[in-house]
């Protein structure tokens, strides 16, 4: 072989029957394809790395035999959930969490579903070998010569020039090149998959059925493990340590046999600033960095939503001295640096980005009921700018995680997410009884889900994702009603937004959602609205902090029914002394005039029986402040 690569390259006069150059190119795509996610390094790298026990246990392809703390059912040794560790906390979602109804049944799938899926997984496979794998069905690798209006993905040409967005894993070690991922080829690389929610509370959903689902029926190339470090349960907070590191071990192991990209993510968020436990995060990396530098597929997110007005400075100060922990043995895995008020200011980073390390990337969230024109605009001039962005959470209600669904402004999100080529991930891979959730709060199972099993919101990024509205499962070891599953999707079904049919979709995906609000009071004349003396409130100051000369104030409120009868929507409003201007505001609907907020209720917490609360009713303002002693009704 040797001796006829070197007469080709020395471009000696040869004669090749056709048949010999079909199979010697036949072995050289399969050599190519075996070493999809072994290692990313030379032998040299790798020992400059440090890093040959961690190469050890990668060809070992297996867990360790020590029984985790916390059980793929979730039933083992799984700790409770208090106030402080829902969504956005005290930040953004001071609720309690249901844990009611969440442990996996156990579902397994059949051996013919099995089957099923290797037999779509090898027809995938087919479509790369001759190239049409599209965009939508999230495995296709787009080629030199041009890609599909799938890959394409709005338009925007990479950085090589092809107008090509590749996304899949196979891509290998990925690099950042000016403001995008890349793979060696110099190819725009876009992931978008999905993350858990806390491993902590929902470990059931880390398994390797579900990783590979996700991968051959979603068309994801990617899923983010949130590991929160402050909340109940968390890492810094009396979380059992060893059982969270080998979630994430089998998360990343899981992964890499899916063939997925994964992204380890030190879920800050109630602590707010991660100065918090810098030094645990720097041990922490470390580990994971000595544990996985010989993986291309990991990346790391080290600080998922700085907030509570901690300044970029701050930020990139902590961010300099982990990534230098991480450098120390995995000298070019991509690392994903939160940004200012839970990642949403970019704008910060691009005027001062992190200098003197390759392969930083730069974290944006957004939910599209909350953000929109303003978010976006924050979003394309940073990267425009130069700044690559990685959208690692995102969801299509409110910030709370909670709330309406927006699907239209969901659709404009990813229309410009594809358009230039950014990556990301959903929130959230679990059960909880909250609109973000991808399956239903009813459902039961950890694998095998269909169409049926999955939450508004989980329809809404399956269709999204593979263009069909057709997912098969398993329930109780037989196949789902939906049936018609697909392995991947059609071409260009990430074109959200873009064709009445993705319009239809996204109207479907929301149906189940509008016909509860309706249904929730059937006759006109039944409404009863409250409003001044007919509602008591507490509003509570969470944090206060200063931004570009500005003062910024983040108020959650409960308003409760003390009227003596049952209402069926609300309103309300709050005074403050002096002018203020809204930035950021969720579960309900809000308007300004001068020193006075108008809040009335939404469609899911407008109801209110004489004596109950409905809380978590959020807002930030510029400006004003409530008075210290609140009474107003």
């Amino acid at each position: 072989m040797k001796s006829f690569i070197e007469k080709i390259k020395s471009n000696k006069k040869i004669l090749i029957p056709a048949a010999a150059l079909a199979a010697v190119l036949l072995l050289l795509s399969g050599v190519a394809a075996c070493s999809l996610m072994k290692t990313k390094r030379s032998a040299g790298e790798t020992a400059k790395a440090g890093t040959s026990e961690a190469a050890a246990g990668a060809e070992e392809g297996g867990l360790t035999k020590e029984e985790p703390a916390y059980s793929e059912d979730g039933d083992a040794r799984k700790p409770s959930e208090d106030d402080a560790s829902a969504k956005k906390t005290a930040a953004k979602d001071t609720a309690g969490e249901n844990t009611a109804g969440k442990k996996g049944s156990g579902e397994t799938e059949t051996a013919a579903s099995q089957k099923e899926e290797a037999d779509n997984s090898g027809g995938e496979e087919a479509k790369e070998e001759t190239g049409t794998a599209g965009n939508g069905a999230g495995n296709g690798s787009a080629s030199k010569a041009g890609a599909d209006a799938g890959n394409t993905a709005g338009g925007e040409e990479n950085a090589s020039g092809t107008g090509a967005f590749v996304n899949r894993a196979s891509s290998g070690a990925l690099r950042v090149e000016g403001s995008h991922l890349t793979d060696a080829g110099g190819n725009i690389v876009q992931l978008r998959g999905v993350s858990t929610h806390g491993i902590a509370w929902y470990p059931q959903y880390i398994n390797q059925e579900l990783f590979k689902e996700l991968h051959d029926k979603w068309g994801m190339n990617v899923i983010r493990l949130a590991m929160y470090t402050a909340e109940s349960g968390g890492y810094c907070t009396g979380g059992d340590k060893e059982a969270l590191k080998q979630l994430i071990d089998r998360g990343v192991r899981y992964a890499s046999e899916a063939g997925m990209y994964v992204i380890i993510d030190w879920h800050i968020l109630s602590d707010g600033n991660p100065d918090t436990y810098r030094s645990q995060a720097t041990a922490f990396f470390t580990e994971m960095a000595k544990k996985y530098a010989s993986f291309d597929n990991v990346i790391y997110e080290i600080c998922n939503e700085p907030n509570g007005g901690t300044s970029w400075a701050v930020i990139k100060n902590y961010a300099e001295e982990v990534i230098g922990a991480i450098r120390a043995f995995d000298a070019d895995a991509v690392v994903i640096v939160g940004t200012p008020n839970w990642s949403q200011y970019v704008n910060e980073a691009a005027k001062d980005p992190i200098t003197g390390y390759d392969n930083i990337m730069y974290a944006l969230h957004f939910y599209a009921a909350t953000h929109k024109s303003d978010l976006q605009n924050t979003m394309v001039n940073a990267v425009k700018a130069g700044l690559p962005v990685f959208v690692t959470e995102y969801g299509i209600c409110d910030a709370s995680g909670n709330g309406g669904l927006d699907t239209a402004e969901a659709d404009r999100w990813v229309s410009i997410m594809n358009q230039y080529g950014i990556s990301y991930c959903n929130w959230s891979l679990s059960n909880k009884a909250e609109s973000a959730s991808l399956i239903s709060s009813s459902c039961g199972k950890k694998s095998g889900f269909s169409y049926e099993d999955l939450s508004a919101s989980g329809k809404w990024v399956y269709t999204m994702m593979t263009g069909s509205a057709a997912l098969s499962g398993t329930a109780e070891g037989k196949s789902g009603e939906a049936g018609g599953g697909t392995s991947g999707g059609t071409s260009g079904g990430t074109q959200a937004g873009t064709s009445a049919d993705t319009t239809a979709r996204s109207e479907a995906a929301s149906s189940a959602e509008t016909a509860s609000a309706a249904n929730t009071i059937s006759q006109e004349e039944s409404r009863i609205g409250l409003s001044g003396g007919d509602l008591s409130l507490a509003v509570q100051e969470v944090n206060s902090w200063e931004s570009g000369g500005e003062k910024f104030t983040h108020y959650v409120m409960t308003v409760t029914n003390v009227s003596g009868k049952d209402g069926t929507s609300w309103e309300t409003e709050v005074s403050f002394d002096g002018s203020i201007s809204l930035d950021s505001c969720w579960n309900g609907n809000f308007t300004v005039n001068g020193n006075t907020l108008h809040i009335s209720s939404m469609d899911y917490n407008g109801t209110l029986a004489n004596g109950q609360s409905t809380g978590n009713i959020g807002f930030i303002v510029k400006g004003g402040k409530v008075p210290d002693t609140y009474t107003q009704r």
